[in-house]
């Protein structure tokens, strides 16, 4: 198998059976296909197309008919490989009672992360999500969205070589939604794969090098978008405004007479932002001016351990740990290494000693105290 491919599909048919096993539903028929590491891969289709029994399948929540399946050179249902996967499903499954806090240390432990990591991890992606603020708040008083990005972030904790998710952004706000993205992107340049799953095609668009377009179960379509959205036979000039539209049509005339088309085949229109970034550059212009609001706030960019980075902090901590080895101590100079007499070690004793320690040794309420519980004494003694 190729080092580099994370999931191999070959002849994957899925068919459920009503209650005495006769063939009831054909979710999936005869569907092959390859992601390797470090893409994004998506997965569009109408609904009932077999998108989430793919998933399911590939999360070994339920057995292929026929086909074959590996994740990361293994089958799917083989247990170390699952700590390798990373999961958002599309409806949230989460403990209302939890609070943000309780919910990701919940699932970090389920993978074996170790308590000082754990907690690094969750302040990271409280907030990478925006949840920073709100991380003391019980996940059943969270909105959608919110319970969005709580879940993103419980299936980023085990920091996973293959992520899957499905409809990662619905319910999410336009900045949410971007950062999702910017994140989808950061890792996949890290070298970790994604499958996504979404209806939202702009956001499929931005972000899958390749996608496969399913319908009734079978594949109709796969390849990179460029290959797939791209017109071999037009050209789209952009350039600088004319002053006048005379000058439009000149320029269209010329190009008719350069090509020996009609001028009218010629189309001119002038590039148009996407509503998103519009939308942003809005909310930024409004943050900027302190504006205040009670929801979910922008994240703080992605959290190091998902961008490879390591913090002083746990570059320290790892020196620390059981089994490493300390750095040897300094070479002795030579006038460490000369014998000291023993006046010269009396001398350096009596300079270590600080104002404090004498202050200890000899206490003047300890004296006084001292000299009391001798007249005590005497008394007693000249009494008996």
């Amino acid at each position: 198998m190729d080092p580099d491919q994370v999931i191999s599909v070959r002849g994957l048919t899925k068919i459920f059976g009503d209650f005495w096993g006769r063939p009831r539903a054909r979710a999936v028929s005869d569907l092959s296909f390859e992601v390797k590491r470090g893409e994004v891969f998506g997965l569009l289709g109408p609904n009932g197309s077999g998108k989430t029994t793919i998933i399911k399948i590939l999360l070994g929540l339920l057995n292929p008919s026929r086909g074959h399946v590996e994740i990361l050179g293994r089958r799917p249902r083989h247990v170390a490989t699952k700590a390798r996967i990373g999961y958002l499903p599309e409806e949230s499954c989460l403990y209302q009672y939890l609070d943000a806090r309780e919910t990701l240390s919940f699932f970090g432990n389920l993978f074996g992360i170790d308590r000082r990591e754990r907690q690094r991890r969750i302040g990271q992606l409280l907030e990478m999500v925006g949840l920073g603020k709100v991380l003391h708040r019980p996940v059943g008083d969270f909105s959608k969205g919110m319970q969005r990005r709580i879940g993103l972030a419980q299936a980023l904790i085990n920091d996973p070589d293959l992520v899957i998710l499905d409809e990662p952004t619905a319910g999410l706000d336009p900045i949410g939604c971007r950062e999702i993205k910017d994140l989808i992107l950061t890792l996949a340049r890290r070298g970790k794969t994604v499958v996504l799953s979404s209806h939202l095609l702009s956001d499929m668009q931005d972000l899958c090098d390749r996608v496969a377009i399913l319908y009734g179960g079978r594949t109709q379509a796969v390849g990179t978008l460029d290959a797939l959205l791209s017109s071999p036979d037009r050209v789209r000039l952009t350039l600088p405004a004319p002053e006048t539209d005379r000058s439009v049509r000149s320029l269209q005339e010329a190009l008719a007479s350069l090509r020996g088309i009609p001028a009218e085949d010629i189309a001119v229109d002038r590039p148009v932002r996407s509503l998103e970034s519009y939308f942003l550059d809005v909310v930024a212009r409004a943050r900027s001016r302190d504006s205040d609001t009670s929801g979910a706030l922008a994240g703080r960019g992605v959290a190091e351990y998902l961008r490879g980075e390591e913090s002083p902090d746990a570059a320290l901590e790892a020196l620390a740990r059981p089994g490493k080895t300390s750095p040897p101590p300094p070479a002795a100079t030579q006038e460490d290494s000369a014998p000291v007499d023993g006046d010269r070690l009396d001398e350096l004793a009596r300079s270590e000693e600080t104002p404090e320690e004498e202050a200890v040794a000899t206490p003047p309420a300890a004296d006084e105290a001292d000299r009391k519980l001798a007249d005590l004494l005497g008394k007693e003694e000249r009494r008996d």
